[in-house]
């Protein structure tokens, strides 16, 4: 079969140009490595060339600590940059984004995307720990996979948002499990003769061969290949042990076809990856081991690196001062800026405060559901401050916008989809001097508007904004006063106060869950090559729209006298990304009607856009020679990782940075 990539993609690879990229979790910067060594899939270990490293060691915050072992159930990059490692999708990208063959050798449609087939390669085992065969990898593991994630009680709703949107009777078995007692529920399988082969459009019944019929033509469906939602499953792990023991699997009990097993894991410490002699793959590279190291901080990291037991680290606004203001350190010619990864950051209200003892934060709730209070907040509040904290020498090329990350995909003529949304807003370009959606006159207009609204409706100022980072994190806390500072200088003192907090172990059962936010500073990078993604992540009325039932909580509020013109924006902004939903024969009139969508929500400033992590770094690994898309969950997949063990120096980076884009 010859493989089908649709033209979203053909179109970004033709472009094929540097982006700017930000990191894709809160609490922190992303310590994260590359590189290669060896491989050949095989118990053998392939002669590494001397300036290679073939035992990795790289640093990791501790906010990136892993919360499941399950990828089907996991929407975290901190999870993600894991769990790619030690399972293996449909597809993978290659470090140009472009898809290649991974599980699929050959994948394709024939009817303008209503049907997808991908022909699975032969031999591919999955293994323990140990790397002890356990199974054949077939096509029902997908479908087992793909039960699991609409199986309202093995799930809790967890990544059903594109199947139920794309796959053929996936919304319809995702409603009819929800019916169903835990139990009811806990007994489906994906097997021959299932409720769920009966429902749901997927075709297994050649063990080499996964069909997928959409609910109408998908010509992006095979991007969705590489994510989360559609990753392999095995019955087999699920018979030993059990629903409940696969929800609490750990590196110990879980199965593997990737191309690391995880050999020990000691939470909030270490963990450790180990090469998988049955890999498929037996010509790409990969290390023998991979080290990662948890640490409070990046200082920690870069103090590690300076001794030489890490082999890569983020650098913090002070240490690259520090380093690029003294031509005599040790690392003045080893400043690498990293290229951009896939996330594009925003600034998240929550709708739908609550106090600590359960009670509503009535304050806070009735001031952001005012529209001249956002307002005031989009057009006032100047980030020029807080972007050194991600960038000290190049601190606007972080300025972000926008919703969508740019790159993700382009029009028919090459136009990046951001433009149209540019377009849309009326914004002109970057001057690379000061932000351009700042407007002093329109901040004061709305600034008084919202006082004076707000203060009859029984609102006191400052209003209190709460903001929550991990305890004992000195480079969040040192983050989170700049934010202050900041909002404090753009906004005034009088108007908002930021409020900071923290939290112990788990954002989400501590934070999110409870409702005690004011604000998140977080990314989003796309799961698969469509706007979609982003956009429907906000919509109003949805249980699998990540963002309004998990941080902004817009489904929860009701409707009253303060709350009726929130909600009818929501409800308006919802119609317009379901009307761009529904265009799918046109990307080009697609894509257009999702910035109309865009531009509406950023115009009522539903969510701010804040940032781009465009961060600097000490590094052995090249960057460049990791997989590189603006969609799905494999980009930190630690395979054909180039490496240099003495690290790379600015002038070398700079060359690699030039062929990279030529």
């Amino acid at each position: 079969m010859k493989k089908t990539i649709s033209r979203l993609l053909a179109l970004a690879l033709a472009s094929a140009l540097v982006l700017s990229g930000c990191s894709g979790s809160t609490g922190g910067s992303d310590a994260n490595g590359e590189t290669s060594s060896e491989a050949n899939g095989s118990s053998e270990t392939t002669e590494a060339s001397a300036d290679e490293i073939t035992d990795l060691v790289i640093p990791k915050v501790a906010t990136r600590e892993l919360e499941t072992f399950n990828i089907l159930y996991s929407q975290l990059a901190a999870d993600f940059e894991n769990l790619c490692n030690l399972t293996d999708p449909l597809l993978e990208v290659d470090n140009h984004g472009a898809l290649s063959p991974a599980l699929a050798e050959e994948w394709g449609t024939e009817d303008g995307g209503l049907t997808w087939t991908f022909k699975l390669r032969e031999g591919v085992k999955w293994v323990d720990m140990n790397a002890q065969e356990k199974a054949d990898v077939t096509s029902m593991d997908f479908a087992t996979g793909l039960e699991w994630v609409l199986n309202f009680h093995k799930n809790d709703s967890a990544n059903t948002s594109m199947p139920v949107e794309m796959i053929k009777g996936a919304s319809e078995y995702y409603e009819y499990t929800k019916s169903l007692s835990k139990e009811e529920a806990y007994a489906l399988t994906a097997g021959e003769g299932s409720k769920f082969q009966e429902m749901v459009g997927i075709d297994v019944s050649d063990p080499q061969t996964v069909v997928y019929t959409c609910v109408e033509p998908k010509p992006y469906f095979d991007t969705v290949a590489t994510y989360a939602c559609l990753y392999p499953l095995a019955q087999g792990m699920i018979d030993e042990l059990g629903v409940d023991g696969v929800k609490a699997m750990n590196n110990e009990t879980m199965w593997y076809n990737g191309c690391y097993t995880m050999t020990a894991y000691i939470q909030g410490n270490e963990k450790t990856f180990t090469k998988n002699p049955t890999y498929w793959d037996t010509e790409c590279k990969l290390f023998n081991t991979v080290t990662i190291k948890m640490v409070e901080s990046t200082d920690v990291a870069f103090q590690l690196y300076q001794t030489g037991e890490v082999d890569y680290t983020d650098l913090t606004e002070a240490n690259i001062k520090t380093i690029s203001g003294n031509e005599n350190n040790d690392f003045n010619q080893y400043l690498v800026e990293r290229p951009a990864d896939k996330y594009s950051y925003q600034i998240h209200f929550n709708y739908n405060k609550l106090n600590e003892d359960g009670t509503e934060d009535t304050n806070w709730n009735t001031a952001i559901a005012n529209e001249a209070f956002r307002k005031a907040i989009y057009y006032g509040l100047d980030f020029s401050e807080y972007y050194p904290r991600i960038n000290a020498v190049n601190p606007m090329s972080c300025e972000n916008n926008f919703y969508t990350m740019k790159g993700l995909v382009y029009t028919s003529d090459g136009t990046d989809y951001v433009k149209l949304v540019q377009k849309e807003m009326g914004l002109p370009d970057l001057n690379g001097e000061t932000m351009v959606r700042l407007d002093s006159e329109k901040f004061e207009q709305y600034k008084q508007q919202a006082m004076e609204e707000l203060t009859a409706a029984g609102v006191t100022f400052p209003v209190s904004m709460t903001y929550y980072i991990a305890a004992a994190n000195q480079v969040s806390l040192d983050g989170a006063n700049v934010l202050a500072q900041t909002i404090s200088n753009s906004l005034g003192d009088d108007f908002i106060k930021l409020e900071i907090k923290t939290y112990i172990k788990s954002s989400t059962q501590e934070v999110y869950e409870p409702h005690l936010h004011s604000i998140t500073m977080n990314g989003w990078g796309a799961d698969y090559g469509d706007p979609q993604n982003y956009l429907g992540q906000e919509t109003y009325g949805y249980d699998n729209a990540y963002y309004s039932t998990s941080q902004s909580k817009i489904n929860d509020v009701e409707e009253n006298e303060n709350t009726k013109a929130l909600l009818d924006t929501y409800k308006e902004f919802t119609e317009l990304v379901d009307a761009a939903n529904a265009i799918h024969d046109d990307l080009d009139a697609r894509y257009a009607a999702y910035a109309k969508a865009e531009a509406y929500m950023l115009d009522h400033v539903l969510v701010l856009p804040v940032y781009y992590n465009v961060p600097w770094c000490l590094t052995k690994i090249n960057p460049y020679s990791k997989m590189n898309a603006m969609f799905g969950s494999q980009n930190e997949k630690m395979k054909n990782w180039e490496t240099n063990v003495n690290g790379y120096t600015t002038e070398e980076m700079d060359a690699i940075a030039a062929e990279y884009n030529a």
